[in-house]
């Protein structure tokens, strides 16, 4: 199975300020159309990523790239782990995982074209 990281996010209390600091130090701006309230789909970093409204965190939440999301899921709770219901966005669907050990983790199917 090939994988790679797809995607991240990083969570911030207010998303307004995070895209007003960020924008200001690297020059990132944002995807209007995949944004909302809650979330702020960062372009021109290199990589897609994003901010989550949610409590502050010393990480990010990952999400590794997959062709079938499904089938993901399946095998990670055949190895010991969970995962949550799948949720579609235009983005795609993504998942939030968990090992066998408890650590979190995220899977993102892209959507057709992306």
């Amino acid at each position: 199975m090939s994988t790679e990281l797809g995607y991240f996010t990083l969570d911030t209390p207010d998303i307004d300020r995070a895209r007003a600091f960020y924008g200001a130090l690297f020059g990132w701006t944002f995807d209007e159309a995949s944004s909302h309230e809650t979330y702020a789909h960062v372009t021109g970093a290199g990589i897609p990523f994003g901010f989550v409204k949610g409590e502050h965190r010393d990480y990010s939440h990952l999400y590794f790239r997959v062709d079938d999301i499904d089938a993901v899921c399946t095998r990670i709770v055949d190895l010991g782990g969970k995962c949550a219901v799948p949720a579609d966005s235009r983005s795609g669907r993504s998942v939030t995982a968990s090992d066998d050990q408890g650590v979190s983790f995220g899977l993102w199917q892209p959507a057709e074209g992306l």
